[in-house]
Order: C-alpha cells, then structure tokens, then sequence
C-alpha cells in the first residue's frame, strides 16, 4: 500500500483547519461521496467539504456494507477521492478495520497519507453491536490522535460515531456518558446516527462537550430544523449513493422494457462531466 499523499504537507495542514473551521464557525453541511466522480460532482453543486460514505464505497466496489472492506482497499478509495478535489475530505473510517488501538493508529497514519483532513470512526464491533466498551473505544481514539500527530497532521479532525441509537443499545445518558470520554480521548465531533427526534438532539447538543454530527434523511427533518436544534454537521450516510443508483436502474428497466429513454431527461451532460476531470 503506498503511504505517499497525493498532497503536499502544507496543503492537507491548510485542508484540515478549513475542515475544523467549518465546523466551529457554522454548520457543515456534507452530501456523502462514494468515489471520485461523485466527490467531483457534490463539489461542483458547491459543497465546503467532502465527506465519504463506508456503505457508498463499498457498493461501488463491489462488496456489501459493514466493515467488509479492507484497510488497503479503503485507503486506496480515500487516496483517489482527495485526489478529484479541492476541498478538505473527511473519510468514513467504519471502525478502523480491526479492533484494537494498533489497528485503528495504522488505519490513522494510512489515511493521512492518502490525503484525508478528517476521519470518522465508529464505536460498533460488527454491524448491530455491541458497542467497544466506553474504555475500550476511547483507547482507539486516542490511538487515533497520537497516529495523527506522528504522521505530520496533528490538526486532523477525528469524528466519533457511537452507534447507541442507531443500533438501539441505549438512549441519551448513555451517548453523554461515551461523548465524556471521547472528547477527553481527544475526539474532535461526536456522530449520533439514527436520532432525528429535535428535542433529543436539543438535549444532546446543549450537553455534549462535542459538537453534534446528525445523518438526515429522507422524511426527517431538514438542514434548518437541525441546525436550530443545535447541530453542526449534517451528513446523509448512503442516501445520495442510493438515488443515484435507483436512476440507474430506473432507466435500464426503462430501455430493457418499453425500449425508450425518458429517465435521463435533465441529467449532467457528457461534457459537463467529462468536464470535471480535465487536469
């Protein structure tokens, strides 16, 4: 696996600041990537910054979500999306592909190197649970830190994602209780998939010492109602990557079976993307 970024080290220090500044002086609103062209895409509808999609990434590359991929594959797949863009990338790290600290430090430092200004990193042993003990997932998360620093880019933003709600393993107590420790861990955000309720989130963002990361969704409440609920990154998981597969088989049933081709009526023309990769 090559550990050389495909930036300089001053470009990915200056990405990273912007990545936190975003952050610390909004709300971060990041429509997820699932591979370099779709990076380029979210860019050019004017996106601040990029953030990844595990479950994106792994269905673009064949495999189904969870933690199924490899450390080499998803660096690689980081490598190419910091490479389509200029904008700080924040990678969804799943769990650090493997379990201890050591795993989750070499994950660390190979990211760095592939370019990325943030790394999301989650608090599930296996998709459903359980959760790393509270003790145990911030020991990854200073591993995290500490790899960070040793690779030149102590500046890094490290989300932490704690599956509590998502996977329904406890409520809020226990979210305050683990945002506590990540943040003394050296955790930079706190992300609580799978809880929309407004006065939940009211809760959590007036006590967390993080701050909040929420994952829209279809139905859910918007940009706005989340952000007056005190959130300050939004994402949407794999959400964009579905659409845009859900177009792609609309319009092959569409040519398999009436035989026409109506589907793509108001999409990017070829040179409009093609545009987007002219070096």
């Amino acid at each position: 696996m090559s550990t050389s970024s495909p930036l300089p080290p001053s470009t990915l220090r200056t990405r990273a600041e912007r990545l936190r500044a975003l952050v610390a002086d909004g709300v971060l609103v990041l429509p997820n990537a699932w591979d370099a062209g779709s990076a380029a895409v979210i860019a050019s509808a004017g996106a601040a910054a990029i953030a990844t999609t595990s479950g994106g990434v792994s269905w673009s590359l064949g495999r189904g979500d969870g933690q199924r991929l490899d450390r080499a594959t998803a660096v690689e797949a980081a490598r190419r999306v910091a490479a389509a863009v200029d904008l700080p990338v924040t990678v969804d790290a799943e769990g650090g592909y493997g379990p201890t600290p050591d795993d989750v430090a070499e994950t660390v430092r190979a990211l760095v190197g592939a370019g990325a200004a943030g790394v999301n990193l989650e608090d599930s042993t296996a998709p459903g649970g359980p959760l790393f003990t509270v003790d145990e997932q911030a020991g990854r998360l200073r591993a995290a830190r500490s790899a960070a620093e040793a690779a030149g880019l102590p500046e890094l933003l490290v989300n932490a994602r704690t599956d509590v709600f998502l996977f329904g393993l406890g409520g809020l107590d226990d979210v305050l209780v683990r945002a506590e420790a990540y943040a003394a861990a050296g955790a930079d955000g706190l992300f609580v998939p799978g809880l929309l309720d407004l006065d939940a989130l009211a809760a959590l963002c007036a006590r967390s010492p993080l701050p909040v990361n929420a994952m829209a969704a279809a139905g859910g409440p918007g940009v706005a109602e989340l952000a007056a609920a005190g959130v300050r990154r939004i994402s949407v998981g794999t959400a964009l990557t579905q659409f845009a597969y859900t177009a792609a088989r609309r319009t092959a049933a569409e040519l398999l079976g009436p035989g026409t081709l109506t589907e793509p009526v108001g999409a990017l023309g070829y040179g409009d993307v093609d545009a987007l990769f002219r070096g």
